[in-house]
């Protein structure tokens, strides 16, 4: 917390709104990997193949923001990108 008592009130405010702008992105993504999920437990290759690239996309951009570390992002999307391997 800071000393002055202005400057840790606005560090307060910054705080909620990035928290409320970070749940949107985490939640966005794990709506994606649910859907890639239920594309690849039905064996729909194109379905499947078309939310992996929506997965990656917002992945990718949640990294580029800070939202999940890079290595994080990366290993979401190798482990993704095998599932969908596994299905050819």
């Amino acid at each position: 917390m800071a000393y002055v008592k202005g400057s840790a009130e606005k560090r307060q405010r910054q705080s909620e709104v990035r928290r409320l702008r970070n749940r949107t992105v985490r939640s966005k993504v794990r709506t994606e990997v649910r859907k890639f999920l239920e594309a690849v437990e039905a064996k729909n290759r194109e379905l499947a193949g078309a939310a992996f690239l929506s997965c990656q996309k917002l992945l990718d951009s949640a990294a580029r923001k800070g939202i999940y570390h890079k290595n994080t992002a990366a290993r979401k999307k190798i482990r993704l990108h095998r599932r969908l391997a596994a299905l050819a």
